[in-house]
């Protein structure tokens, strides 16, 4: 029996008036962002300045977008670039100052226009539109004299960048028709200036607030290395910057004075709280190291003591996989030669010129992660030391080292939501079928019930034998009845199925059969049979499945044999407590990845992109799961998480030797790890040796 359905359950209540509500919450407050920045470039000039621009300060801003007058035959990757089809500077212009007032005009409180060719220092511009008040008209850059020269008015020079405000634009758009059909101009700032002050009355200022808008003319020539003067430093742009390159020597210029400047603020800011200590009850011992840093974690309870992990330059014995030893390798011995560079020259900072140091090799390190502060590092090292004569000593020494939590970035993702259909997918086996009926009430009381949108499909796995014989006895008939019952309960449901025959059921070779029988935008739900399925595990399914960007692969609780937890209780008190305390009596058992979360598109692409690597070898099939599919060939993003709304009943799995040896290794796991905890079985141990020996 297969079947192509879409059907749509419908409710027996009345219906109920909805209020529309807008889609974000900072919609209906009428929260704005601050700042939009465009910069006004060319086709010449896209690749090369407009890329420059891109790559050193759009992503300090929220929203950077490139205005040009026609396109280039290959748009640079990644940049927002909107081409108006004319290539004068004034119709440009125009075009750019009528297109951010009518898509954006109430989004931002602030727009920021530049050329390509200008060097903007993101951090001061944004330190800038946060002083300044958005409620007012302003019109603010370098101040610029017209031609002729006659009038008090200015405008504001397009290459040192400009600032308009969002009233201000709000006012001007009705009038900018009627300016580009009277001003006569040759350059677009120019241009703009005089559409504002003949409609506006508002002339460019320098000056708002008591804030002041910097700029700096960079000379021809000019190194940015040897710029050394108070203009220079304190600018928030920079201009004319003829290539590419001198863009980017700019800004490591001015990332390295901001560097500087806060290494000094930094520094003041110890100064005066190693000052201020000496007031607090605790006096100079309540400072702690180091200054300005979270003090460490102070557990309340043994549970809560933050292990440290032993390391050497070659190995580290606190190994992912449980083992005792491990080689160092990739970032953990990247992080460890930096920790020993650092600590080798914060001794050299220190001690010099009386004292140099050099490593001779690290006689015990240790490290751990205080989610309050960061990783800290406590290194013995062996130390040669020099003195200013020349006379050397090996010398032993313990340094404390930590690498601080930084600024904690809040990362946008794409909007979803917890009305989408959630197309359940439940692959049994001949010997599974027995749990089914346990899968089926729970499905029907938290999703036909409640009306989820959900829809449930069964695959029905035969092997070869009971596939031949399906005509006369059918291995799954009973499962199939019960799904008829469903059926008839509910008259608007229908629960599809699909069989297929195979001697291994791989999971990729089960879900090429699902894909292709369902649209590209289908979310799937992959269980297992011992799936209690609920209302709050499919919501996050729907949250934390994002179509193109991420999948989730959930670690469901296994709870532990009742047989050996309630061994000394009367069934009926072991079933209650058993239900009641499930959370308590188990495990999160990550050796299993059965269920998973993702679009039927993302699956598609990650199997398109391992189709060159197993050319339909079927071993090759047969030793992955999807979740490694994902990992090696999708390029999005991994969600494993523990989740405690999928809660499943003691099950020994029966493990498949034909998978591969990672795959049955883990089912192994799995069942040995899932029959109780270390207590339990060494109280049944214990037991056992009390019997034996009476």
């Amino acid at each position: 029996k297969q079947m192509a359905f879409n059907m749509s359950s419908t409710s027996p209540h009345p219906p109920t008036l909805s209020t529309s509500r807008t889609r974000y919450i900072h919609t209906e407050l009428g929260i704005r962002e601050r700042l939009l920045v465009g910069v006004l470039t060319s086709r010449a000039t896209l690749n090369t300045l407009a890329v420059a621009v891109n790559r050193t300060v759009a992503h300090h801003f929220h929203r950077t977008f490139f205005f040009t007058g026609l396109r280039s035959p290959k748009l640079p990757h990644g940049m927002a670039v909107v081409a108006h089809g004319d290539d004068r500077p004034v119709w440009l212009m125009y075009e750019t100052v009528r297109h951010l007032h009518q898509h954006f005009g109430s989004d931002y409180d602030w727009f920021y226009l530049s050329q390509d060719d200008t060097y903007t220092q993101a951090e001061r511009l944004g330190e800038l539109v946060g002083h300044l008040s958005a409620g007012q008209d302003l019109y603010m850059g370098r101040a610029e004299e017209f031609i002729g020269g006659e009038e008090r008015a200015r405008y504001c020079h397009g290459g040192y960048g400009y600032l308009l405000s969002r009233s201000l634009l709000s006012r001007l758009q009705p009038h900018l028709d009627t300016c580009r059909n009277d001003i006569l101009s040759v350059r677009p700032d120019e241009w703009l200036g005089r559409c504002i002050i003949d409609y506006l009355g508002l002339s460019c200022v320098e000056m708002h607030q008591e804030m002041q808008y910097r700029y700096f003319e960079l000379g021809k020539n000019a190194d940015p290395e040897r710029e050394d003067s108070a203009e220079f430093k304190n600018a928030f742009t920079v201009h004319p910057v003829s290539e590419p390159a001198l863009m980017y020597r700019l800004h490591k210029r001015f990332s390295q004075i901001e560097l500087d400047r806060t290494y000094l603020q930094i520094e003041q800011l110890q100064i005066q709280i190693n000052n201020l200590s000496d007031l607090t009850p605790e006096g100079k011992a309540g400072a702690t190291w180091p200054i300005g840093i979270n003090p460490p974690f102070r557990p309340r309870t043994r549970f809560e003591v933050i292990n440290w992990d032993y390391f050497t330059e070659e190995h580290i014995y606190s190994c992912a996989d449980g083992s005792p030893k491990c080689e160092l390798r990739g970032a953990d011995r990247a992080d460890v030669g930096a920790v020993l560079e650092a600590a080798v020259e914060r001794l050299n900072e220190r001690y010099q010129p009386l004292l140099r140091f050099r490593k001779r090799r690290l006689l015990n390190g240790y490290r751990r992660f205080d989610p309050t502060r960061g990783m800290e590092y406590t290194l013995d090292l062996a130390l040669e030391a020099f003195t200013q004569k020349g006379h050397s000593q090996v010398i032993a020494k313990r340094v404390g080292l930590l690498r601080p939590l930084s600024s904690i970035e809040i990362i946008p993702m794409p909007y979803v939501t917890e009305a989408t259909r959630v197309q359940v997918i439940l692959p049994i086996t001949a010997r599974e079928q027995e749990f089914v009926g346990n899968f089926l009430d729970m499905y029907v009381m938290n999703a036909l019930d409640t009306h989820d949108n959900a829809l449930l499909t069964f695959l029905f796995i035969y092997d070869p034998f009971d596939a031949q014989r399906v005509s006369q006895a059918d291995v799954f008939a009973g499962v199939k009845s019960m799904i008829g019952e469903v059926e008839k309960r509910y008259a608007d449901v229908k629960i599809p199925w699909i069989s297929v025959k195979t001697e291994v059921p791989s999971q990729v070779k089960l879900m090429d059969i699902i894909s292709k029988k369902h649209p590209v935008d289908t979310l799937f739900f992959l269980a297992s049979v011992w799936t209690e399925v609920n209302a709050d595990f499919l919501n996050r399914c729907r949250m934390n499945a994002i179509s193109n960007w991420q999948v989730f692969f959930p670690i469901h609780f296994q709870e532990y044999s009742p047989a050996i937890v309630y061994r000394d209780q009367p069934p009926s008190a072991a079933a209650s407590s058993f239900a009641a305390e499930a959370l308590r009596d188990g495990h999160f058992d990550r050796h299993v990845f059965d269920e998973a979360c993702f679009y039927n598109a993302d699956y598609m692409a990650a199997r398109a992109k391992m189709a060159a690597d197993i050319l339909d070898n079927d071993e090759l099939l047969e030793g992955l799961d999807v979740y490694e599919v994902f990992v090696r060939y999708s390029g999005l993003h991994v969600f494993r998480a523990v989740e405690p709304a999928l809660v499943q009943k003691y099950v020994r799995r029966a493990c498949n030797p034909r998978f591969s040896e990672d795959i049955y290794h883990r089912c192994v796991l799995s069942n040995l790890e899932g029959l109780a905890s270390r207590s339990h079985l060494a109280m049944a141990l214990f037991e056992q040796e009390q019997a034996n020996s009476t």
